[in-house]
């Protein structure tokens, strides 16, 4: 008997918590990811990033030191806490926000998502700041807390590419190159953020919120953060 081919295999090992995850974190849900930049904006007009090299050694410190590594970590934490708890995550990560422009966009973004799941699939979060509510919803539905924080870093990298192909500008797919150069951080982030604590969040990015906070005041901005 020959191999299984992949569309033998293909059914056994496919599950609709991953088409899930893929629905939540596409570009298509409608959180307006696309009108964020998490002050990119502001760094490229300063001569910060000029090419796909400067973008994704940017990205990378996001990761690895920055807001995307703090998402990551209360996306986790409100992914493993009682609903008593989660007042005091959701707390806690607003605080966190170095800048006016970061709490709009996690507050915003994330306001879009409670709504979207409360309709789509009768969740009540209440309001909260988008890692937050995408650890919480990951939670009630379910699904892999590993493979939601790996997409979730995924889906941002993809976005500030996104707004880099447009402001820098770059090509499609130096962007394409970037977000599979990163793909390994996503993973590892994932992996390293499993049951994670407050003792778990830190960042030293601060170029990115010095970026972010000098957005606020920028006389030609495309993007709201």
């Amino acid at each position: 008997m020959g191999a299984p081919t992949a569309m033998t295999m293909g059914p056994r090992h496919m599950t609709t918590d991953v088409l899930t995850l893929s629905q939540l974190l596409s570009p298509s849900f409608p959180v307006g990811a696309f009108a964020y930049s998490h002050g990119l904006e502001t760094a490229i007009q300063d001569g910060a990033i000029i090419s796909a090299v400067t973008l994704e050694a940017w990205i990378f410190d996001l990761l690895h030191y920055g807001g995307l590594r703090s998402d990551a970590v209360f996306l986790n934490m409100a992914y493993q806490a009682g609903k008593d708890d989660i007042p005091i995550i959701e707390a806690q990560a607003r605080a966190f926000s170095a800048s006016s422009e970061r709490l709009k966009e996690t507050d915003l973004q994330g306001a879009a998502f409670c709504d979207t799941v409360r309709a789509v699939w009768g969740l009540e979060l209440g309001r909260l700041c988008y890692p937050v509510a995408l650890g919480q919803a990951v939670s009630d539905l379910g699904l892999d807390a590993q493979l939601a924080t790996a997409m979730y870093l995924q889906a941002f990298v993809g976005n500030l590419c996104s707004v880099a192909l447009r402001l820098v500008p770059l090509g499609q797919v130096d962007g394409q190159k970037i977000q599979a150069a990163l793909k390994p951080n996503c993973a590892e982030i994932a992996k390293h953020c499993q049951g994670a604590t407050l003792d778990d969040v830190h960042n030293s990015a601060w170029m990115s919120d010095i970026a972010s906070m000098r957005h606020e005041t920028q006389y030609s901005r495309i993007f709201r953060t």
